[in-house]
């Protein structure tokens, strides 16, 4: 019989049935995500350019009316080699009832995503929606996670994890301003949380649903690729928002806090900072704008390729430093990883701040 693949091993890890992982390895979960995400790309640009066309705006970083909506291909190529993977893949009913709900919520934020991309809808209306899906996820897929428990009631622990939720849905998109700045953020991070759910440090659905993410995109990069066929939309961003902060939220339930907090350190410091510039100037921060590092960056002299090739690098480094984390759990090796990381991102944001100097 094959092993059940939620259950811990003796050691505290999670383990895969070896038949299982014989049939359905997580390389050919991401390799199936992502042909799937490629064909699907291909097959919806054209209705895209009818129906959902991006034009150029005084705030926009590109110069050509472009596509956008794939993020359906992203997410369908991700889930529907998913429920391929749970055909094969024994887990027990709550891990199945988890990675339902959370597929459900982020469809739901899809279709307000959709709407949104379409008939731009009120603040007032797209962040209760966002608040709901985000709910969806803290109070009903993942229960029975507690990140402080010593320090903080439940009540107070689950309204952080919501308005949490909630900042990560909306700073992803804030971030997918330029091309491939969003795939230079969550690529590393999924494919950070997929390793270690190969390593058993979080638990076998978490690992699934990271590596068929990271397929899901990777199939989506080439469309993207500056300059870009196809742009994500709302209706990829605020899912993958979604998605990531439920990635991020079983890796900081598994003890590793630290590392959950350095993963996404760039696209949370940069829309943060941001954010309250704005708020001390007065601005409107529902508003479209061009106030982001990334965004000072294309208006400083970096071209978009070097923008996220530098992004890029930086998150690679911050996997490593969550690794370290992860690998050295004494409070002293966790506040110097996550001091290192602090100081490579701010550097990289007062980089992007600085005109570039010019031979």
């Amino acid at each position: 019989m094959l092993a059940n693949a939620s259950a811990p091993c003796s050691d505290g890890r999670y383990g895969y049935g070896p038949r299982a992982l014989e049939r359905f390895t997580p390389l050919l979960l991401i390799a199936v995500a992502a042909g799937l995400a490629f064909a699907l790309c291909l097959a919806l640009r054209p209705v895209m350019m009818r129906y959902a066309l991006a034009r150029p705006n005084a705030r926009s970083s590109h110069r050509q009316p472009t596509p956008q909506g794939g993020g359906i291909a992203v997410l369908a190529g991700a889930f529907l080699a998913l429920a391929l993977a749970l055909a094969v893949v024994p887990l027990d009913a709550s891990a199945r009832q988890a990675l339902v709900l959370v597929m459900l919520a982020a469809a739901l934020l899809a279709l307000v995503g959709a709407w949104d991309d379409i008939r731009p809808l009120s603040p007032a209306l797209r962040l209760p929606l966002q608040i709901l899906c985000v709910g969806i996820v803290v109070f009903h897929a993942a229960p029975e996670l507690r990140l402080l428990p010593e320090a903080l009631p439940l009540w107070a622990e689950r309204g952080l994890a919501l308005v949490a939720g909630a900042w990560f849905v909306n700073l992803v998109n804030f971030m997918d301003g330029i091309d491939w700045i969003t795939l230079a953020g969550l690529v590393p991070l999924t494919g950070a949380i997929a390793l270690a759910g190969g390593y058993g440090l979080v638990d076998p659905a978490t690992g699934l649903l990271a590596a068929a993410l990271l397929g899901g995109l990777l199939g989506f990069a080439p469309f993207n690729k500056p300059v870009a066929r196809i742009f994500l939309g709302d209706v990829g961003a605020l899912p993958l928002g979604l998605l990531g902060a439920y990635l991020l939220y079983r890796l900081a339930g598994t003890g590793a806090l630290a590392a959950a907090l350095i993963l996404p350190l760039y696209h949370v410091m940069d829309s943060t900072i941001t954010l309250f510039r704005r708020l001390g100037r007065g601005e409107k921060v529902w508003q479209a704008h061009r106030s982001h590092f990334y965004q000072q960056a294309t208006d400083h002299g970096f071209r978009v390729i070097e923008i996220v090739a530098q992004v890029a690098l930086l998150n690679l480094c911050l996997v490593a430093l969550a690794a370290l984390s992860i690998a050295r759990p004494e409070p002293w090796s966790q506040l110097a990883c996550l001091l290192a990381a602090l100081a490579l991102t701010g550097a990289l944001l007062r980089r992007f701040s600085r005109r570039r100097a010019r031979p």
